[in-house]
C-alpha cells in the first residue's frame, strides 16, 4: 500500500518545492535575478510576444528584460515569484494624449488642413504619428513623407504653399554647413518653415534610457549606420525588426529626445496658425 505522506508522484512532503511568495513588481523595487544574479531596479512590467516580462536597471542605469517566471527573482535574499502589479487606480485630473496635451474624449477627426506636415521617412513619420497622432487628428494636419531631402525644393514647387497653405517640413542631421541645410535654406520663407534635429537618424530622438540600452553607439563613416547600430548593440542585422523595437518603446513624449519634441511642436503651430 502507498504511504499516506506521498503524493502521486511519490515525493516526501519535505522534499517538495513550496511556491515562493508572490511580490507585485512595482517600480523602485530591488530584487536580483535567480539565474544570472543581476541586480536591479524594476523600471516597468509589460507584455511582449513572449508573455510578460520586467525591465530591471543596475547602479550604472543600465537596463536588463527578464521573463516573468515562477520562483525566479529574490527579494533581500529570499526566493519570490514576480506578478505584475495591479492596475493603477484613474489620475485625477483631465486625461492626457501621448505628447502631453489635454485629451478630448470623443472628439472626432478634423476634416484635413490643406497645410501639411512632411519628414524625411517613413520611421519619421510613425514616431511622430506615435506621439502627436492625437493632436494632429484634432487639428486636421496631415503627415507625410519624403524619402530624403534632396528633392525638397521640387515638392515644395509642386505643393504650391501660400496664405492658408503652409507647409512644414522635419529634417534629420540639420546642422550649419551639411546639405540638409543648404537645400531648407533655399526653401524657407513665410508659408515654408523647415527645422530639424541634429541626429543621424530619428532613431537616436528615442532616450537609450526608454530602449533599454546604454546609449547609441558611434557608427564609423562609411558602415550603413542602422546596421552598424544592430551589431554594435548585440541586435540581429534587421533594420526593420530593431526599428519595431524601438518604436514599441515609446509611449508618450517622456521617451523621446526634448531637441524632437520642440521642433515637432514649432511645426504643428506653424501650420495651424491662422491665415
Amino acid at each position: 500500500m502507498r504511504s499516506r505522506e506521498y503524493g502521486p508522484d511519490l515525493t516526501p512532503p519535505w522534499k517538495r518545492q513550496q511556491p515562493a511568495p508572490e511580490v507585485a513588481a512595482e517600480r523602485d523595487l530591488v530584487v536580483e535575478d535567480a539565474a544570472t544574479g543581476y541586480c536591479g531596479a524594476v523600471v516597468r512590467c509589460e507584455r511582449t510576444a513572449e508573455g510578460f516580462t520586467v525591465t530591471l536597471e543596475d547602479r550604472f542605469g543600465r537596463h536588463r528584460v527578464f521573463p516573468l517566471v515562477p520562483r525566479g527573482f529574490l527579494l533581500e535574499g529570499r526566493v519570490v515569484t514576480l506578478v505584475r502589479p495591479a492596475a493603477a487606480a484613474p489620475a485625477a485630473g483631465p486625461a492626457r494624449t501621448a505628447s502631453g496635451s489635454v485629451a478630448v474624449p470623443g472628439a472626432r477627426a478634423r476634416v484635413a488642413r490643406e497645410s501639411r506636415i512632411y519628414v524625411e521617412g517613413r520611421h519619421d513619420a510613425e514616431l511622430v504619428e506615435r506621439v502627436w497622432g492625437d493632436d494632429l487628428r484634432i487639428e486636421g494636419v496631415v503627415v507625410e513623407y519624403l524619402e530624403g531631402v534632396d528633392d525638397l525644393p521640387a515638392i515644395v514647387d509642386g505643393f504650391a504653399p501660400g496664405p492658408g497653405r503652409r507647409l512644414g517640413v522635419l529634417v534629420d542631421h540639420l546642422l550649419p554647413g551639411t546639405k540638409e541645410h543648404r537645400i531648407a535654406a533655399r526653401v524657407t520663407g513665410s508659408s515654408v518653415l523647415v527645422v530639424g534635429h541634429p541626429y543621424i537618424d530619428v532613431w537616436q530622438a528615442v532616450k537609450p534610457s526608454s530602449v533599454g540600452i546604454p546609449g547609441w553607439p558611434e557608427v564609423p563613416r562609411g558602415e550603413v549606420w542602422k546596421e552598424g547600430v544592430c551589431r554594435r548593440l548585440g541586435w540581429p542585422v534587421d533594420p526593420p525588426a530593431a526599428w519595431r523595437r524601438i518604436l514599441a518603446s515609446v509611449r508618450s513624449y517622456r521617451d523621446l529626445d526634448p531637441a524632437l519634441l520642440g521642433r515637432v511642436e514649432e511645426l504643428i503651430d506653424f501650420v495651424t496658425q491662422p491665415g
